[in-house]
């Protein structure tokens, strides 16, 4: 039976990108492969040069994930003045300078970034073939001590809690999303997990929306498409697709 490797990722604000539109930084509901890849090797301690380790990391990724609460929509508006002195601190631990000519800096760098605010996604995943280095263990290993920080998907977006919460057993994405939810669930109180089918949005909602791969579980729990979550890393640049299911799952309490 493979394993799965479970996490909760919960914080004040959370940002899994998609292609960003001119200044228009635009989020998806749910975290993609390259954004995983990035996650882990980051608590791995990968430099990121290493184009190549990178990649195969992503290349090894299967994962689904499941939106326990969907929080709120939030757009920052951002604008600075920077000038070619200024510099800026990194997670690497040193300063990061500036670049380009004159022109670059005779206008404010305006830019709009979107959000989740008081989100919670919990994750499915496991690596393919299972017993390549790095595996399960040493990744959930280095999550709870990680190599550098880490963030869900963008520098301001700190976790709020404990990433990894574990590892199950399951035949498909599906079945682990499934087997996690309840465990995800109690690990929150009553009024937090509420909070993701309340408030404006009406009625509370007998299921929740999730995303797995295609062949990962049932077809018919909703519909197929093909989404570009990957990276090229040795490119630099975002490239590909793959196939997915987007659908729903049932609220544990709705089948008591």
């Amino acid at each position: 039976m493979p394993r799965h490797l479970i996490l909760d990722l919960e914080a004040p604000l959370l940002a899994f990108g998609r292609v960003v539109v001119d200044a228009y930084g635009v989020i998806d509901t749910f975290p993609g492969r390259a954004a995983m890849a990035g996650l882990l090797a980051n608590a791995l301690g990968f430099d990121r040069t290493e184009a190549a380790r990178h990649q195969r990391l992503q290349d090894r990724l299967v994962h689904g994930a499941v939106v326990v609460r969907e929080g709120k929509p939030l757009r920052d508006f951002q604008t600075a003045r920077l000038g070619a002195a200024d510099k800026g601190w990194t997670t690497r631990g040193r300063p990061e300078g500036r670049a380009g000519g004159a022109g670059t800096y005779s206008g404010p760098h305006i830019r709009y970034r979107d959000y989740h605010a008081d989100a919670f996604v919990c994750v499915a995943l496991r690596l393919e073939p299972a017993d390549e280095a790095p595996d399960l263990d040493t990744i959930a290993a280095a999550l709870d001590e990680p190599a550098r920080p880490l963030f869900l998907g963008r520098k301001p977006c700190l976790p709020a809690t404990r990433i990894g919460a574990g590892i199950l057993e399951a035949p498909t994405i599906l079945a682990a999303l499934e087997a996690a939810l309840p465990a995800a669930i109690a690990r929150r109180s009553a009024g937090q997990a509420a909070r993701r089918r309340t408030g404006e949005r009406g009625p509370v909602s007998p299921t929740v929306p999730a995303r797995w791969p295609a062949g990962e579980g049932e077809t018919d729990r909703g519909r197929e498409t093909d989404i570009t979550d990957e990276r090229d890393w040795p490119a630099g640049v975002h490239a590909g697709s793959r196939r997915v299911v987007e659908g729903e799952i049932l609220w544990p309490e709705a089948g008591t």
